[in-house]
């Protein structure tokens, strides 16, 4: 699929198809990376927003069931 870009006030804008924007279930809530190689453009989702709490949670857990066990491998 090819793609120009049109105006936007003072900047360009992209329009992306609503087929593609339901295949990677985006929508004009999702935050989007912006990011580039040297040589192309790259646009992807953010998802990820809850993972640290999780982690914390998970090592909260951990620790307070293994957490001796943890300081005695480590003397």
């Amino acid at each position: 699929m090819i793609k120009r870009l049109t105006t936007h006030g003072n900047s360009l804008a992209l329009v992306l198809d609503k087929a593609i924007l339901d295949l990677l279930h985006i929508s004009h809530k999702t935050p989007l990376e912006i990011a580039t190689d040297g040589k192309n453009l790259i646009i992807s989702p953010v998802r990820e927003t809850g993972r640290p709490q999780k982690i914390q949670s998970a090592m909260e857990k951990v620790n307070k069931h293994h957490g001796n066990t943890f300081k005695k491998l480590a003397q």
